[in-house]
């Protein structure tokens, strides 16, 4: 794979997971290492500590979908990818900026900027980084 295709394979595995969080939520299994770790920043997101597998993160952001009307996720500004072949397949880190949208309880929108960083390896996701904006955390999420 030249660069560009790693770049490419990094900025549509984002994108992957971008659509998997906006409830795609079968690509869990296509794009997350079968064990995995997440590792989320902010306050109010402890029901991520203990998600292992890609069934049981497709089921929390199912619930989360449930609980939180019009929540959307979309990529802002560039790719940062940092790919290499290993063993063949693509391994190391992607980050990207996204902007998390809901509706609170009156129907406004609220906005939320954050960053996900991307351990691949073997071509699958196998750590995640979160970290995101907002006074005393993740307002929406609440």
């Amino acid at each position: 794979m030249s660069d560009n295709d790693m770049r490419q394979f990094g900025i549509h595995t984002y994108d992957r997971w971008t659509a998997m969080w906006n409830g795609d939520l079968y690509l869990a299994e296509k794009i997350m290492a079968p064990e995995f770790v997440l590792r989320y920043a902010q306050a109010g997101t402890e029901a991520f500590d203990d998600v292992r597998t890609p069934q049981q993160l497709a089921d929390i952001i199912g619930a989360w979908h449930q609980r939180r009307h019009g929540l959307r996720f979309v990529a802002e500004g560039s790719a940062v990818v940092d790919l290499a072949l290993v063993d063949g397949a693509p391994t190391g880190l992607v980050a990207r900026p996204y902007l998390a949208t809901v509706k609170d309880e009156d129907g406004r929108t609220v906005a939320r900027s954050g960053t996900d960083t991307l351990r691949i390896t073997d071509g699958l996701i196998s750590e995640v980084w979160s970290v995101s904006s907002g006074a005393a955390g993740r307002t929406f999420y609440r």
